[in-house]
């Protein structure tokens, strides 16, 4: 899996672009255009979009659904955007696609689950891609911290539990935040002191 990280709007927020296979970029007359997904795009004006848009446009990738972890305005902001320039996506979260809980959910040639992780909000849900060990988290859990419970529709208990739950996952799962860097399941059991 190739993971492209953007830094949006003033929360630096993360919007990634994922795709099953790294772009080419040496030769790209010679490939077809590549399907991706979008998780969380929170690209907040002109600027943000057009960083976007350039490297679909360079990777030769075509956006074919987005995936929100959770609806704070600084992780959909760019949706509208997003579908003006890319056409009626399907959305894939709590209030969107919602299949049920274990089953798997295939896309642009990856396999994912979305487990549902309440507590910063009551919507938030974590997108699981089991085989590459890869876990796309919202505001449920960053590096050795965890998302904000005093906003409407947060539980600093129901967050915990769903920490808990993240936490049988094996320890070499990698994390990827809805704010800051990339961590591990076996990090976090050392040093988030939430745990």
């Amino acid at each position: 899996m190739n993971i492209k990280t953007f830094y949006c709007n003033p929360y630096r927020e993360c919007t990634y672009v994922i795709t099953s296979a790294h772009p080419d970029n040496d030769n790209p007359s010679d490939i077809s255009e590549t399907e991706c997904l979008i998780i969380d795009p929170g690209m907040y004006g002109d600027r943000e979009e057009q960083r976007v848009w350039d490297y679909l446009a360079k990777n030769q990738l075509k956006p074919i659904a987005i995936l929100i972890t959770h609806q704070h305005p600084d992780h959909i902001c760019g949706r509208e955007a997003l579908e003006k320039q890319y056409g009626n996506l399907p959305v894939y979260g709590s209030d969107f696609i919602c299949p049920a809980e274990n089953e798997q959910i295939t896309l642009a040639g990856m396999t994912f689950t979305m487990l549902r992780t309440p507590g910063h909000k009551e919507d938030s849900i974590c997108f699981y891609f089991e085989t590459e060990k890869i876990m796309f988290t919202g505001d449920t859990i960053f590096q050795e911290s965890i998302g904000r419970t005093d906003l409407p529709g947060g539980d600093f208990t129901t967050l915990i539990n769903s920490l808990h739950r993240l936490m049988t996952l094996p320890d070499d799962t990698q994390l990827y935040p809805g704010h800051g860097l990339p961590t591990t399941i076996a990090h976090e059991k050392q040093f988030n002191p939430f745990l």
